[in-house]
């Protein structure tokens, strides 16, 4: 099967959710690239965006299209019936962010834990109700987030994140409230704040429990009232936005300090959703650890696998950064693997731990020397995938480039 259309989100999760159900996937974005797949390999159906469906079909070698529309496309779908293309998909949009049209999250994982969760959102999705989304961090809270914006009526218009954790106390109130020209000396003109920005939509705010005091008491006067008024207005502004929030914190611990308004607190929490650890759901590695490693195989051009001891071995970590830890783990996985397979000693390699052990390992304790032997081999897997570039492999080891230098120096590796 050839999925055909740009390389994006859209085209990824469409490669990602036909590899899961047992199909040989490969992807092209481009006319001529579909036939060079076509003359090369043999190819039952395919996949295709509008743009480039009727292309297709002028090729003699071309086997059975499927074109894949949205919903509102009913005059294009119709056209296309017409040529012989079958029509036999849908990709919903969810709004829009920095001018891009979203698809749909995707909720990876059946276990118990996960089935709970996705009920729910899809309960609490048709509500206007505040949301605070519980989780350790690396649980995937904003994806929650996303996940109940996109089943919500509010799917057409915008949503917006912000993580407040990230941004300076002093500059937070401008960019959820907006600023009028000459509030403060580099207010050069109006702006609009990301309340504004959501009206109509969703507006996520990630780590709320970070909020200066000052700041939750006009969160709470724009939730009650469900206006807003910029900083240096002296006017009010009527919203109409949807806030879902998350924290790591104890809310309740920060209550009871004087660090967080209970009143805030209360109005925040009207629906509460805990998203379960990974070690809560370890039964949904099985599906987490082929995604990710379709998704990041597909982006970074990698065709690689895991092998079931592997995949065995991935489920009895603890896997203290959750869901985030374990992509990290596959994608350097996908970029630094030799072969098209990823077994367990190169898995625990990567991680620092053997799944397996043989006598002959049991004679070498030393964490020294195990942790040297380490580093100088995934500093050279790393330095082959970026061929020679430094600054990459730096990245690619999640260290400093003067840190990379340096152990290159220690180990005599040029």
């Amino acid at each position: 099967m050839l999925v055909l259309g740009p390389d994006d989100e859209a085209r990824l999760q469409l490669l990602v959710l036909v590899s899961q159900r047992g199909y040989e996937v490969a992807a092209a974005d481009s006319v001529e690239s579909a036939r060079k797949h076509f003359a090369a390999a043999a190819c039952d159906v395919v996949l295709a965006t509008p743009e480039l469906a009727a292309g297709v079909m002028t090729d003699a070698t071309a086997p059975a299209v499927i074109l894949v529309v949205r919903t509102r496309d009913a005059e294009l779908a119709m056209a296309a019936l017409d040529t012989g293309i079958t029509v036999a998909g849908e990709v919903k949009p969810n709004g829009k962010a920095n001018g891009k049209r979203m698809v749909d999250p995707i909720l990876i994982g059946d276990g118990a834990a996960m089935q709970r969760l996705k009920s729910t959102i899809t309960r609490v999705a048709q509500q206007r109700t505040t949301v605070l989304i519980l989780g350790e961090s690396g649980t995937g809270k904003e994806l929650v987030a996303r996940s109940i914006h996109a089943q919500s009526p509010r799917r057409d218009h915008k949503f917006v994140a912000i993580n407040c954790a990230a941004i300076p106390a002093t500059l937070l109130e401008t960019e959820l409230f907006g600023h009028a020209r000459g509030a403060f000396t580099d207010a050069t003109k109006d702006r609009i704040g990301l309340f504004e920005e959501a009206d109509g939509g969703t507006l996520f705010l990630d780590e709320v429990g970070e909020l200066p005091m000052p700041l939750q008491a006009k969160l709470l006067r724009a939730l009650q009232e469900s206006e807003i008024r910029r900083v240096g207005e002296n006017e009010s502004i009527k919203i109409d936005v949807r806030l879902v929030t998350a924290t790591l914190r104890d809310l309740t611990v920060d209550v009871a300090a004087g660090r967080f308004r209970e009143d805030l607190y209360y109005r925040l929490n009207v629906v509460p959703l805990h998203v379960p650890a990974l070690r809560e759901r370890v039964e949904d590695i099985a599906q987490l650890a082929p995604f990710f490693v379709a998704s990041h195989g597909q982006r970074h051009n990698r065709a690689v696998q895991l092998t079931d001891a592997a995949l065995a071995a991935l489920a009895q970590q603890p896997w203290p950064g959750n869901v985030r830890e374990l992509e990290n783990v596959i994608e350097r996985a996908v970029v630094l693997a030799d072969t098209q397979v990823i077994d367990v000693d190169f898995l625990g390699s990567l991680m620092k731990i053997r799944a397996t052990s043989t006598a002959a390992d049991d004679q070498e304790l030393s964490i020294k020397k195990a942790t040297r032997s380490l580093e100088q081999d995934l500093i050279r897997r790393a330095l082959g995938v970026t061929q020679g570039n430094r600054t990459n492999a730096a990245k690619l080891l999640e260290i400093s480039h003067r840190a990379l230098l340096y152990k290159m120096k220690e180990y005599g590796i040029s």
